[in-house]
């Protein structure tokens, strides 16, 4: 991805779940990994230990992205520690449930603000990093399976990942003059903290309404950012990948909705 021997990738979210694993996999793949944590220290130092056992640099700061601003401040100062960005994976996110008719306007405000505010000035702050430093770059915004169909129940979060789906396309295009490279990643039901499930549970829990039958587990998520970021996705860019056990094919959720 570039000439220089080392490489830097910052995972937001990545005490736990998804973030964790990409952070690990980014690792294996030669990155050193800057680690961001909301509420959750403890979980981002288990992350920076995993990476440091691997050999791979690891530096960890609290980001909130409630506050876009300030969390752009945060990964300012995580990219100054290291000197250099050559991969952001956006994968901090929120949910508030509530349907159209009830959402309040100040939480739909905080989910946008989190899932699309915080990755669009994120990005910005890496991709204006990459172009300073002229070799290119990947940014990788996981999304949702709800990037592409809604959510019965959750206005906010569906139409915030939709956002970031356009989103992607318009950096992609926008960046692609300086090898920078954007991609989403949708997944369905993955085995996180988030959903109440951990690794051990993607093959003990049923889901028959998933054509799979099961959760999803973390490595199957961050497998492919992992693809995304290595020297053989030269030619990817503006695209969504969803990994969902089939989810869209049945796409259960309006069944007598």
């Amino acid at each position: 991805m570039t000439t220089q021997s080392i490489k830097v990738a910052v995972i937001t979210a990545s005490d736990s779940g998804i973030g964790s694993r990409c952070a690990e996999m980014l690792a294996a793949q030669g990155f050193d990994i800057g680690i961001t944590w909301r509420s959750d220290e403890k979980g981002a130092q288990d992350t920076a230990r995993r990476v440091r056992e691997q050999g791979r640099r690891a530096e960890v700061i609290q980001l909130d992205l409630a506050d876009p601003p300030q969390g752009g401040q945060s990964l300012q100062q995580l990219i100054d520690k290291f000197g250099r960005i050559d991969v952001l994976v956006n994968n901090a996110g929120t949910n508030i449930k509530a349907d159209f008719l009830d959402v309040k306007f100040e939480d739909w405000r905080n989910v946008f603000s989190v899932n699309v505010d915080g990755a669009f000035v994120c990005s910005q702050i890496a991709a204006q990093k990459m172009v300073e430093q002229g070799e290119g770059g990947r940014i990788i915004n996981i999304t949702s399976v709800h990037e592409h169909t809604p959510l019965p129940g959750s206005v906010a979060y569906t139409s915030s990942k939709h956002a970031i789906g356009g989103l992607t396309k318009s950096m992609a295009l926008s960046l692609l003059p300086h090898n920078i490279l954007v991609n989403a990643v949708a997944p369905g039901a993955i085995a996180t903290p988030m959903n109440d499930m951990t690794d051990a549970d993607v093959h003990k829990i049923k889901m028959p309404e998933i054509p799979a039958g099961r959760p999803g587990d973390t490595h199957e998520i961050a497998s492919m950012v992992a693809w995304l970021c290595s020297e053989w996705a030269t030619y990817t860019t503006g695209q969504s990948f969803i990994i969902d056990g089939g989810f869209m094919l049945a796409n259960p959720q309006f069944k007598g909705y």
